[in-house]
């Protein structure tokens, strides 16, 4: 089979050095399957709404982009000698929503930081927010709101 590049991603961050690649193979679409070349990924897709079993792309990209923020808020908190709350969560809203457009995305991250101060709180989370890789992907790409609960 011959491959070749169709599309590439014009203004781009320079990467220096690749620190891991996700590797997933998605047969049948929304309707399918999703399995990663490690095996550690196998599951079923299904549409949202609907009552097939498995998951959506919606909820995929709700649980990565969390678990990236969270990463991202240990790390920045760290740098600023902030202690985060064991409690530390995210919960995440991905929108699937139709315009004049066609179809795009919207996200709501709600972040719980228990015990932090306001101003703590939102250091970390905006410092978050600039070094996500999540973040820095959906930036003036869609509609984001970030809520921060204390």
């Amino acid at each position: 089979m011959e491959s070749q590049t169709v599309i590439t991603a014009a203004g781009a961050a320079t990467i220096s050095k690749v620190l891991y690649t996700g590797k997933v193979l998605v047969t049948g679409g929304r309707e399918g399957a999703a399995k990663s070349s490690d095996g550690r990924l196998e599951i079923s897709l299904s549409s949202p709404g609907t009552s097939g079993i498995g998951t959506n792309p919606e909820q995929l990209f709700a649980a990565g982009w969390s678990a990236c923020f969270i990463g991202a808020m240990k790390l920045n908190a760290s740098r600023l000698q902030i202690s985060l709350p064991v409690e530390t969560s995210v919960n995440a809203e991905v929108d699937l929503a139709s315009g004049d457009e066609g179809y795009a995305l919207q996200a709501r991250l709600e972040v719980n930081l228990p015990g932090l101060t306001a101003e703590q709180a939102r250091t970390v989370v905006e410092a978050a927010h600039q070094t996500c890789p999540y973040s820095k992907a959906t930036r003036g790409n869609i509609g984001v709101a970030i809520s921060v609960t204390i």
